[in-house]
């Protein structure tokens, strides 16, 4: 992966959602609490998600072959779009099934107590694990939001694992509200309201998921910072008249695919044109190393085609 701060919080994740789910069975087991099981299946499945990501980050680093020219590096968007599909599957549709199943049909719950002590613990690790992909996340997002940070990465892990645990933090707290009003009213229909909302809860973050990694997956071009550091690498070359045409794509997270159209000065001969573009990549490198493959056309502008440069201030990002 591009830093060693995704796979940390990706393993943060993975041993906080592990414990997480065989104490929430524990007290599933105990309470016989509607909301305990949904919370169980819900960190089993982002105990399974932390794999696949893992998965998708081995997967990308295969070596460009025949059939895959470009390489591998969309696997990390794949295998996170595999992660929305298992989210909303296995997580959100099995608690909202039993969220209504325990309303229609409630039952008394079981040592109150035990359940509401196993979710403060996993409130405890839910919050050690977003906090360890929040200070991954910092080093790459600056001052940016977390939901524009999540809309523009072009990087999937961070933005999925801040995402689950933002989702489990608050379905603790469903679960935990759910679990002291059933107990308080003595009304256990309230655990199955929880468990209801649980499963929402898990499908509204699911499709946001599915939504963003399926942007990834289609091809997003560059940021809009990357996008003008290319642009000006480019026309600040001396050997350049005007940048005619550009366009990007991100192949994965670690490499971006760029290809221009460029007018040089009209008086190069051709072993100096070829040294020109030459130049031209050795720049924009130097300013987005991410920038491979990268394909240069030497051409003439044509105001009459419209064949110009992208407007760099809207580029980027179009979501």
């Amino acid at each position: 992966m591009s830093t060693g701060g995704g796979t940390r919080a990706i393993v943060a994740a993975f041993f906080a959602n592990l414990g997480i789910a065989v104490a929430k069975f524990i007290g599933f087991i105990v309470t016989g609490s509607a909301s305990m099981l949904a919370e169980s299946i819900h960190s089993v499945a982002d105990t399974g998600n932390q794999g696949l990501l893992l998965l998708g980050g081995k997967r990308s680093r295969k070596d460009p072959d025949e059939l895959h020219q470009f390489g591998y590096g969309r696997e990390r968007y794949f295998w996170a779009f595999v992660v929305a599909l298992v989210l909303f599957s296995m997580g959100a549709m099995f608690a909202m099934y039993e969220g209504v199943s325990k309303i229609r049909h409630p039952h008394e719950l079981d040592n109150v107590a035990v359940a509401l002590s196993i979710l403060g613990v996993s409130v405890l690790l839910e919050a050690y694990s977003f906090h360890t992909a929040w200070k991954e996340a910092s080093h790459v997002r600056g001052t940016a939001k977390l939901s524009t940070y999540i809309r523009r990465a072009r990087e999937p892990e961070l933005p999925v694992v801040l995402l689950e645990d933002t989702g489990a933090l608050i379905g603790l707290t469903f679960a935990f509200v759910a679990v002291v009003i059933a107990s308080v009213t003595d009304n256990p229909m309230w655990d199955g309201v929880g468990t209801l909302s649980i499963g929402i809860l898990l499908a509204i973050i699911a499709v946001i998921l599915a939504v963003e990694m399926k942007s990834l997956l289609i091809g997003e071009s560059a940021t809009p910072e990357n996008y003008r550091a290319i642009a000006d690498a480019i026309v600040d070359s001396p050997d350049v008249d005007q940048l005619i045409h550009l366009r990007t794509q991100h192949l994965g997270p670690d490499e971006l695919l760029v290809g221009a159209k460029v007018q040089f000065r009209t008086d190069l001969r051709i072993d100096e044109l070829a040294a020109a573009i030459d130049a031209v990549e050795h720049r924009v490198r130097l300013v987005v190393p991410i920038a491979r493959p990268f394909y240069v056309e030497p051409d003439i502008f044509r105001a009459a085609t419209g064949d110009a440069i992208q407007d760099t201030e809207n580029c980027g990002d179009n979501r």
